[in-house]
């Protein structure tokens, strides 16, 4: 038995209507007389959560990071169980299977993991299916695969859904957590390989544009005159004149007024010192990959990346059109002999202009897309061999429809030719230029004269008037005489960047050799696929969007970023802000599902980066949030834990900073916690200061210094806002404080009873009296007590903590002093 696994339960019909009938329908599959058809769900097989690896990586800790599996790990989705169930008994039946993944790299893996999955060892062919109308379908069907030439692909994938995993998983909770000690509570920061540089992207635009001083300059446009007619010629000023900026735009209109009343004077003659007139011809375009055609339908009619995507796919779905999720701008040239229906369906398609164009066309023509070293395992979009009318469809389809098809027709069209003309005009010692376009033959261009305004895209942010003005300049020749007429100076200013749209951001993530940093990774990548792939580029836009990080702003719904989103773009270095590294990636994903690299090499490589950006997130400085910034480290805020003794508030930076005080009414004892920074001496560290340090000084010293470090933490550490504060999410760090302190100080329960009971405060020593004094005297005892120097109440005893063994009083959680352990001594 012949066993078809499609993709999904649409493409399964599809290819069950072609084979061989009956077609008999059963739970999860159908039969016919060719075979059996089976379909998935897409990935019915997930990748393990953290947690799954390790019941420990529940709770988000940055100890325990970066994560990486030993040994990846697949889970069959709660919601395909069912459907896996009979794939798995299909299996089991079948002595041959076909796999009827899309013809792409995701396509490929989601059907061999499943195979993976069961340990299939049965043989695999795969039929690649760009169109699901009848006769590609059968056509497909007749030219089967070896599954085995498609194992590269398969291990491309692969190896980027393994880095999404260890970029996303690790990241982005080293930078939440990192966060999180900031007090920006109840905050989670998305990181991801691909979504993360689109993000930085939109917030560098915004920081240019809000940063942006618009300078006005000054442009002078003369009026010439020839014996064979007039033309306008462009000033050029000269680099070395005083007055211009970095890009020799004249800022000083003195100046410019100055020119232009010298050009003014007689004499008015000049003369032609340059004169080019080239023939040039401009192939047609290529037909739509999914990126350009979201990006064209984007500028002609507004439409969202994920509208043009669901639109084309409906479109596929009914057989209209090939496969949507195409990378892919050629044709292969087996397929040009269907060119005469489809063009001949075209015709009564239900537009008019459609059909018109139609006329013109000359299908034995072939244009620079059909070229079958430019074609992978899918080709570009393009109209089928099925019939359409378009009046049955919906504005969308049409419209995208219509787009598809002009594309088609205009590959049977001529070259559009036109003359180009480049003039320079001497006058007074100065260059003026010109340019013309002279039209030969339209072309393929007749079909995009009405849209061509329409679709030039209005946010280039160019600001240069272009000397070209494509109209017929006057016959003329090298040195030709003119005279001067006119001339006239226009004041401009200077514009800044124009926000990204979802369309422009996508076509920038296509094209992203023009953001990099890198000048020589800017070469390197110029030929590359862009970030993301031609199917999760829409997603990552509208999940950005969704998670409100991005907002859509204003009647073209320009996206602009949310505060969240400069948190984010803040706290991460350039290797993951900049699409440098992303870029260079997915060019190695490229490569490899040609078969150049393999998956350890790639994983390798993505496991170094992630320990590298989880170290550097430990050292990375937020701005501090929150109701109560703790008062000895500035880098964290204070949180409310319970611990076995009643409430206390520690800091959200600990272990770094040990920071806790007293609970007052539902909020942390500042004053206390004041007073016990003043008795202190000021510390780069913020652990607790020894007793050793405290015996050397003297009591004038220790007076001084207890006011200088009152005055610092008075001017450092700025008051309650009540706005955000909030308990920190058990997720996170705040619980394994609590739990830590809570195990820590367990011991001390028992020793509470053996603090001296003083009942007259003359009882008590004297702030002067020396600690160490005591303790060497109860040392010498052979009690091995030591007093403890700073509540002079406690006593200190060993603890053996998480991070090692230290020493606490016994008087917490009255008194958090802790000390240091050497060789079962505190030191001092």
């Amino acid at each position: 038995m012949r066993l078809y696994i499609a993709e999904k339960p649409s493409m399964g019909r599809e290819i069950a209507k072609c084979l061989k009938g009956p077609v008999r329908r059963c739970d999860g599959y159908l039969e016919t007389g060719e075979g059996v058809v089976t379909w998935l769900f897409g990935h019915i097989l997930r990748q393990a959560e953290p947690d799954e690896y390790d019941p420990k990586y529940k709770r988000w800790r940055a100890e325990d990071l970066p994560i990486i599996p030993k040994q990846w790990k697949l889970f069959v989705d709660k919601s395909c169980e069912k459907q896996f169930a009979i794939v798995k008994g299909l299996i089991d039946r079948c002595d041959e299977i076909v796999h009827g993944g899309d013809p792409d790299r995701e396509g490929q893996l989601l059907v061999d993991e499943v195979l993976d999955y069961l340990g299939n060892k049965k043989p695999v062919k795969r039929i690649l299916l760009n169109a699901l109308d009848e006769a590609s379908i059968k056509k497909a069907n007749a030219n089967l695969r070896e599954n085995r030439d498609f194992f590269n692909l398969k291990q491309s994938a692969l190896a980027r859904a393994r880095a999404d995993w260890l970029i996303g998983m690790n990241l982005s909770r080293a930078y939440t957590l990192a966060a999180r000690r900031a007090g920006h509570d109840k905050l989670v920061l998305p990181i991801g390989r691909v979504k993360t540089p689109t993000l930085s992207l939109v917030v560098r635009r915004e920081r240019e544009i809000e940063n942006f001083k618009p300078v006005d300059y000054y442009t002078i446009k003369a009026e010439f005159n020839h014996e064979n007619g007039s033309f306008a010629a462009q000033w050029k000023p000269k680099d070395t004149m005083g007055g211009l900026d970095s890009e020799n735009r004249l800022l000083d209109k003195s100046i410019a007024e100055a020119k232009l009343a010298e050009f003014q004077q007689e004499p008015l003659v000049g003369l032609i010192s340059a004169y080019q007139k080239t023939k040039k011809q401009e192939p047609q375009p290529l037909p739509f990959s999914l990126s350009s055609l979201q990006v064209l339908a984007g500028k002609m009619f507004g439409y969202a990346p994920q509208v043009v995507l669901d639109t084309a796919q409906k479109l596929y779905e009914k057989k209209l059109t090939t496969y949507p999720r195409s990378d892919c701008e050629y044709l292969p040239t087996n397929q040009f002999g269907d060119a005469g229906k489809i063009i001949a369906n075209l015709v009564q398609a239900g537009d008019e202009r459609l059909a018109q164009w139609t006329e013109n066309t000359d299908t034995k023509s072939k244009s620079r897309a059909w070229n079958d070293k430019k074609i992978s395992a899918h080709h570009a979009i393009i109209p089928t061999t099925v019939k359409a009318n378009m009046q049955n469809m919906s504005a969308e389809e049409r419209n995208l429809y219509f787009l598809i098809a002009r594309g088609y027709i205009a590959q049977f069209y001529p070259v559009h030719l036109y003359d180009q003309t480049k003039v320079e005009v001497t006058y007074k010692e100065e260059l003026f230029t010109a340019s013309g376009r002279t039209e030969r033959d339209l072309g393929w261009k007749v079909m995009y004269q009405s849209s061509r305004k329409k679709a030039t895209d209005e946010d280039s942010g160019s600001e240069a008037e272009s000397d070209e003005s494509n109209g017929i300049l006057p016959v003329m020749k090298k040195k030709d005489n003119v005279t001067y007429e006119k001339g006239n100076i226009t004041q401009r200013a200077t514009k800044p960047p124009v926000r990204f749209t979802e369309s422009t951001l996508l076509a920038g993530m296509k094209e992203i050799h023009k953001y990099v940093k890198n000048p020589e990774a800017k070469k390197q990548l110029k030929d590359v696929y862009g970030i993301g792939t031609e199917a999760t580029r829409a997603t990552i836009i509208e999940d950005l969007v969704k998670r409100k990080f991005m907002q859509k702003k204003g009647k073209k719904k320009y996206l602009v970023p949310t505060p969240a989103a400069y948190l984010l773009v803040d706290a991460l270095p350039d290797e993951m802000t900049y699409p440098d590294s992303t870029a260079i990636w997915e060019d190695k994903l490229h490569s490899m599902s040609e078969g150049d690299g393999t998956l350890e090499e790639f994983l390798q490589g993505q496991i170094a980066f992630t320990q590298k950006l989880c170290g550097k997130a430990g050292q990375v400085k937020l701005e501090v949030t929150g109701e109560n910034v703790c008062p000895r480290c500035h880098s964290g805020v204070l949180t409310q834990r319970k611990g076995k003794n009643g409430l206390f508030w520690g800091c959200s930076n600990y272990p770094k900073c040990r920071m806790t005080c007293n609970d007052k009414d539902g909020k942390p004892d500042l004053e206390d916690a004041k007073a016990r920074i003043a008795r202190r001496i000021p510390t780069d560290s913020p652990v607790t200061v020894s007793a050793r340090q405290l015996a050397r000084q003297k009591r004038g010293n220790m007076q001084m210094e207890s006011r200088a470090a009152s005055a610092v933490y008075s001017q450092s550490y700025a008051g309650p806002s009540a706005q955000d504060m909030a308990d920190l999410d058990s997720l996170f760090t705040a619980a394994d404080y609590e739990a830590q302190m809570a195990a820590d100080m367990a011991s001390f329960a028992t020793s509470r009873g053996a603090v001296e009971k003083r009942q007259a405060w003359g009882d008590k020593p004297r702030f002067s009296a020396s600690p160490l004094e005591k303790a060497a005297k109860d040392s010498s005892a052979g009690n091995q007590q030591y007093l403890c120097p700073k509540c002079r109440e406690g006593h200190l005893r060993l603890i053996r903590g998480k991070n090692g063994s230290f020493w606490g009083c016994t008087n917490y959680p009255r008194c958090t002093a802790t000390f240091d352990d050497s060789k079962g001594a505190p030191v001092f």
